[in-house]
């Protein structure tokens, strides 16, 4: 389970040790980016250690660029290396339903397609990893969990940047705060019939990958789909195995321009009758 020291991982925290007992153990991740977030840590393994819970402290370097982001993909290569060697059958983080709320305005804002609003995943795997993570707060708002955590009267903190207006996500949450017409639960719910969705959908181009593409050295061959979201994800994927790194939503905008033959992520997309075909773009011509 990945804590930090806010209200809404103590909550995580409580609920699962009183469900799961000795079978949790804890990581907390310091990022190195604030100076309080040693502190932070170690009063993660203070509550802890009076629980009787193994706890291990991570620290981490964050790349430069989107500092969340990249904040993001530290934490979770760290939780799931971590996971992988405890031989954990999952890692549980707090995600509640008004951080799906954001992130699905948020993506709503921007002109996300389906993989983007259904938002945070109720279960997914960090990439490269085999350990899933689960959220199994997505149902409770933040207000509840912070209720947990005062009637248990467990120590918290909140990291500042959750105040910091330079950042979207705090944006949209001070937005929804003063919109008291949106119900951050029933958005939740709407993310989660999405995922829904796109887990069918998903399931679907994977049946046709196994029954219809064809991997060669340096060639893959996928058919063309009734829908064009099916075929999306299926030169995607063939993409992905040649080596280019492009998703879902870039490949069918790509696919929208009816080109027959044009270049994606390092990737010649030949169109046909029947099959998209997928080779390693060809060097450029110098002079």
């Amino acid at each position: 389970m990945a804590v930090s020291g806010g209200s809404d991982s103590m909550a995580l925290l409580a609920l699962a040790h009183e469900l799961l007992g000795e079978k949790v153990e804890v990581a907390t991740v310091d990022h190195g980016l604030r100076p309080e977030a040693a502190e932070e840590c170690a009063l993660v393994v203070r509550v802890c250690e009076e629980r009787g819970i193994p706890c291990d402290i991570f620290r981490v370097n964050v790349d430069a660029g989107n500092v969340q982001d990249r904040a993001r993909a530290a934490r979770y290569s760290a939780l799931g290396a971590w996971a992988l060697e405890r031989g954990l059958a999952a890692i549980a983080t707090a995600h509640h339903a008004d951080d799906q709320a954001e992130t699905v305005l948020m993506r709503l804002n921007r002109g996300s397609g389906l993989a983007g609003l259904a938002g945070i995943r109720s279960c997914t795997l960090i990439e490269g990893g085999t350990v899933p993570v689960v959220r199994p707060l997505l149902g409770f708002r933040k207000r509840e969990l912070c209720d947990i955590v005062e009637q248990l009267g467990l120590p918290h903190v909140e990291d500042p940047s959750n105040l910091d207006e330079s950042y979207d996500r705090v944006r949209i949450r001070r937005a929804l705060e003063n919109a008291d017409w949106l119900d951050p639960l029933a958005i939740a719910r709407s993310a989660g019939h999405l995922e829904e969705t796109e887990k069918a959908l998903e399931s679907l181009a994977l049946r046709l990958w196994d029954d219809r593409a064809s991997v060669e050295d340096g060639r893959v061959s996928v058919p063309k789909a009734a829908l064009l979201d099916t075929s999306a994800r299926l030169v995607a994927r063939a993409v992905g195995v040649l080596g280019g790194r492009t998703s879902h939503g870039e490949v069918a905008a790509f696919l929208k321009t009816g080109v027959q033959r044009g270049n994606l992520a390092g990737v010649l997309i030949e169109t046909g009758e029947e099959t998209f075909v997928c080779t390693p773009e060809p060097p450029r011509r110098s002079g």
